[in-house]
């Protein structure tokens, strides 16, 4: 296995953090702006720091129509449709609750996979992971949840958040599919996009960005848009470049754990024992899902 240095690991840290944060910001900037407002305000100001960061976009977009399509593509399912489900289901969902949930993704993109990329085949222990995943998913989502203080509603906010996850793992599969393209300038070119997008969506659905809010809300929206979509995403590139995916993926395991610290600690959410368990039961999943045949972890 290879070694990875202080620098990696403060990297991977910080995106921790930026990544986990971001129920927790999304549901403070639930109280003045709608999901829209919300997908919409974090599109453009991510895209914004991106330029800054990376120069002008002139050189970004391509010039066939495949690299197009993927493009769109990823701006649908890996930022403006996921974005509007996860902040939709905030509403109810608590944004400790709302990290358990997401950490299905991964599991999610063995299944697609599994279908969808040559090569990618689901073994004895990728089967095992799926059904701890599922069987955690289904403490919190089965017959526990529907009699709870939320009932109905919350399990389909629940769903909502569930199928941003799916959204994720679709992104995934279809960034794997992508013509050869420069990651860093796919990404600015992608979060471009998907503001455009949102923008409209945001028109056709008659929602304009609100003239006056509170200060807390406005500052969890900068703080989504600066810090858990535009900086975290030169810091995911950067984790790539300098470490690899396989050392990123980490983040999968850490992000639920931290959402959940934070709901507790700085929102004072309190979940359900059922919740920490299927927590437990999810990331067991995640774990032995990445079991190789041979009995070690990849």
């Amino acid at each position: 296995m290879a070694r990875h240095g202080l620098h990696d690991w403060l990297l991977l840290l910080a995106l921790v953090v930026l990544w986990g944060s971001a129920f927790g910001l999304t549901d403070r900037a639930l109280t003045d702006f709608s999901p829209l407002q919300v997908v919409t305000g974090r599109l453009w100001i991510g895209a914004l720091v991106l330029l800054v960061t990376m120069g002008s976009p002139r050189g970004w977009f391509p010039k066939d129509r495949r690299s197009w399509l993927f493009l769109i593509a990823m701006s649908v399912f890996g930022n403006v449709l996921p974005f509007f489900l996860i902040s939709w289901g905030q509403q109810t969902v608590p944004s400790g609750m709302t990290g358990i949930l997401m950490a299905v993704m991964p599991l999610v993109v063995l299944v697609l996979a599994h279908f969808l990329v040559p090569g990618e085949r689901m073994d004895r222990f990728k089967v095992a992971g799926f059904g701890f995943g599922f069987s955690g998913i289904a403490l919190l989502t089965g017959p526990a949840a529907l009699v709870g203080a939320g009932g109905a509603a919350e399990l389909v906010a629940q769903l909502s958040v569930l199928g941003g996850a799916v959204c994720y793992g679709l992104n995934l599969i279809i960034a794997r599919r992508s013509p050869p393209m420069r990651a860093q300038m796919a990404a600015g070119c992608v979060l471009l996009i998907s503001a455009v997008l949102s923008t409209l969506s945001s028109v056709a659905a008659g929602e304009s960005m609100p003239a006056g809010a509170a200060p807390v809300p406005l500052l969890s929206l900068l703080s989504l848009g600066l810090l858990s979509t535009g900086l975290a995403t030169v810091i995911y590139y950067r984790i790539v470049a300098r470490a690899g995916a396989t050392f990123l993926s980490l983040i999968n395991y850490l992000i639920p754990v931290y959402a959940v610290l934070a709901g507790t600690v700085v929102l004072d959410e309190r979940l359900e024992p059922r919740a920490v368990v299927a927590l437990v039961v999810i990331l067991a999943g995640l774990v032995l899902s990445n079991r190789k045949p041979g009995g070690r972890s990849r």
